[in-house]
């Protein structure tokens, strides 16, 4: 986007992020602005001076957030099977020591959270925080979910992040068709890595591949290329093994093909930045090729058709025999790989993601991470000045370095320490994502409860890289190296009525997608029958789909700074 769009986009709908005073750096400063006009009417509760001093807590900008008084928050608990839930983490108190606030959770095993978030919130029985939300348009047609943009003036660490690390084009994405916000999403100053592919390295070196030397310009043509050299050497069945049911791989190839696949498939929109428009991309020719690949891997042996069917313990277990040399993952899985591969001289390596015909373009483009709702229920039970109490709480814990800091590496002197520049070292005796493997007799997550999902995610790019092992940094620095960002879609701001329309079209016509997907790619339906394929979409209401987008596109625009 431009300047002058992302200008407008200040000044129309970023009134609600930024148009509150971003100057100077007390709480006093931070915190007089009046409501916006959305929200006029309800919020009463100015700051001013002398209201704040009646405050019964302590908050601001880089400040920590203390409630004189004792207060409990509900809020929904997602129990991570790899580090279960401890009723004494030191998390808890650590928390409780710093703010005075306490937790009444409802905890839910990850795996039944998503349904469990829906039951309660549709049923108007929802805690008041809810974090670990990816997807809010579902819940708020209910009207449970506080459209919490109308708030975010009430927030001064979260203010300051978004103006500082200027992610008001992020947040576009986040937009609903009322010009409001409804989750506050985890804010990071730079893009990650992501998923890639995990090799053998030592195997594509022994194969005549100098992969260090050749994958900054790699496209997925060159990988194949340097597949065939792999089984050529080797002889084995398969090179290419994948687990997640080939999801993340289908995801990561199709931004450089231009299209739409896997965890990403989504409703099979691209957006054109020329034209400025959307289009299905899922019954282009680039979509064909996209197929063709994945098919010619299959055919020639170099990608094990189970990829898309098997067990993620299936595809690791190939992995880790060497009877397979290349697995889709993330930097984390590696450090845990490293540990369980059966050949002593085994050297795993991440790539950078190869590039396509759209270009050498980076995979992780966003900024925004899962994040968090706020129910309606907190403001209906706590009333407005409790309940900006309780979102200055959450504005500490989720957005302040502070805040960031406690929750994923935990007590300064007890889990970790800090050199003379502030770097953070975890001591010795404790293991995070691959760091102190071989020294530790505990692990943060699991014996103290930092480090979860629940609430580390989101900082600077000083603290992101704080967890980064030597070589996931390095894979870090060759993406930004060799790998160009790639422009965000603008969201498709529907009503509820038109985004029911639009669902009602997409559920059917994707499962016909992702069905065929897989078919062309094993082989089980012929290429040649593609024809067939993209009138069978155009029957399934792509081309209907897309005249909708666009249509609510062009009503929304000018909020979104076109």
């Amino acid at each position: 986007m431009n300047k002058t769009r992302s200008s407008k986009f200040l000044g129309v709908t970023m009134a609600l992020v930024l148009a509150f005073g971003m100057t100077g750096c007390s709480s006093n400063e931070k915190n007089n602005a009046s409501p916006p006009p959305s929200a006029s009417a309800n919020n009463t509760a100015e700051n001013t001076p002398d209201k704040e001093a009646t405050l019964d807590y302590k908050f601001g900008e880089d400040q920590t957030f203390n409630s004189n008084e004792p207060v409990t928050y509900s809020m929904m608990f997602s129990d991570n099977e790899g580090y279960p839930y401890k009723e004494d983490w030191r998390l808890w108190s650590a928390i409780k020591e710093k703010t005075n606030v306490s937790f009444d959770l409802s905890i839910t095993a990850r795996s039944e959270y998503e349904n469990q978030k829906s039951l309660l919130v549709n049923s108007g029985d929802a805690p008041y925080i809810i974090p670990k939300t990816y997807e809010e348009a579902a819940f708020i047609p209910s009207g449970q979910i506080v459209a919490i943009s109308d708030w975010v003036q009430y927030m001064p660490n979260y203010m300051k992040a978004v103006k500082q690390w200027n992610l008001e084009e992020d947040l576009k994405v986040k937009l609903q068709a009322d010009g409001k916000y409804y989750v506050l999403p985890g804010l990071w100053e730079v893009a990650g890595g992501g998923y890639s592919y995990i090799i053998r390295k030592d195997i594509f070196k022994a194969a005549g591949v100098d992969v260090e030397a050749e994958e900054g310009k790699w496209t997925y043509e060159d990988f194949y290329e340097a597949l065939k050299k792999v089984k050529a050497y080797t002889g084995k069945d398969y090179v290419f093994s994948d687990q997640f049911q080939g999801k993340s791989t289908l995801n990561i190839a199709a931004v450089p093909y231009g299209v739409t696949g896997g965890w990403g498939l989504a409703n099979g929109m691209k957006f054109d930045e020329a034209k400025k428009e959307f289009y299905f991309a899922n019954s282009t020719n680039e979509f064909k090729d996209y197929l063709t690949y994945f098919n010619k891997l299959i055919n020639e042996g170099l990608m094990d058709p189970e990829s898309f069917t098997q067990e993620d313990d299936t595809a690791r277990s190939k992995f880790f025999k060497g009877d397979s040399f290349v697995i889709n993952g993330n930097y984390q899985l590696l450090a845990d790989f490293k540990t369980k591969m059966q050949d002593p001289n085994s050297d795993l390596y991440m790539i950078v993601q190869p590039g396509g015909p759209k270009g050498q373009l980076q995979i992780e483009t966003s900024r925004l991470e899962n994040g968090v709702m706020i129910s309606q229920n907190a403001l209906k039970d706590l009333g407005e000045e409790n309940f900006i109490k309780m979102l200055r709480f959450v504005d500490w814990l989720w957005y302040s370095d502070e805040g960031q800091t406690l929750s994923l590496w935990g007590v300064e002197g007890e889990t970790y320490t800090k050199d003379a520049d502030g770097t953070i070292k975890l001591n010795p005796d404790v293991s995070y994502n691959g760091l102190n493997d071989d020294t530790a007799t505990k692990k943060l997550n699991v014996d103290f409860g930092f480090g979860g999902g629940v609430f580390a995610y989101g900082g600077s790019s000083k603290l992101k890289l704080s967890k980064m092992t030597p070589g996931e940094k390095d894979y870090n620095d060759r993406i930004f190296a060799t790998r160009e960002p790639r422009a965000i879609a603008p969201p498709i701001m529907g009503t509820p009525d038109e985004s029911e329309e639009m669902n009602l079209i997409s559920t059917p016509l994707m499962d016909y997608v992702s069905t065929m997907t897989l078919k062309f790619i094993t082989g089980q339906e012929s290429l040649s029958k593609w024809d067939a394929y993209v009138s069978a979409t155009e029957a399934n209401g792509s081309s209907r789909y897309a005249e909708m987008a666009n249509e609510i596109f062009n009503k929304t625009k000018s909020l979104l700074g076109y």
